[in-house]
């Protein structure tokens, strides 16, 4: 397969797209034989994003500051 595509003749060419779409049925049928999932589908399900309650964000606020506190009192 050393020819490019802009060398190829129209009736090659759709030589060419006939068998990629007939690989590309038996591939979607052999998937459906084996229980494999659809290639249409997407494999992962987007993350939720989980929320913060307002303790957990006050309590890291609270350190965060604390850190910073300690660092400015060590300039000194």
């Amino acid at each position: 397969m050393n020819s490019t595509l802009a060398s190829l003749s129209a009736r090659e060419l759709r030589c060419a797209a006939t068998l990629k779409e007939k690989i590309q049925a038996l591939e979607k049928e052999l998937g459906k034989l084996l229980g494999a999932p659809a290639a249409d589908k997407p494999a992962v399900k987007p993350r939720k994003r989980k929320r913060m309650s307002k303790k957990a964000r006050a309590l890291i606020s609270a350190a965060q500051k604390a850190r910073w506190a300690k660092l400015k009192a060590g300039k000194k």
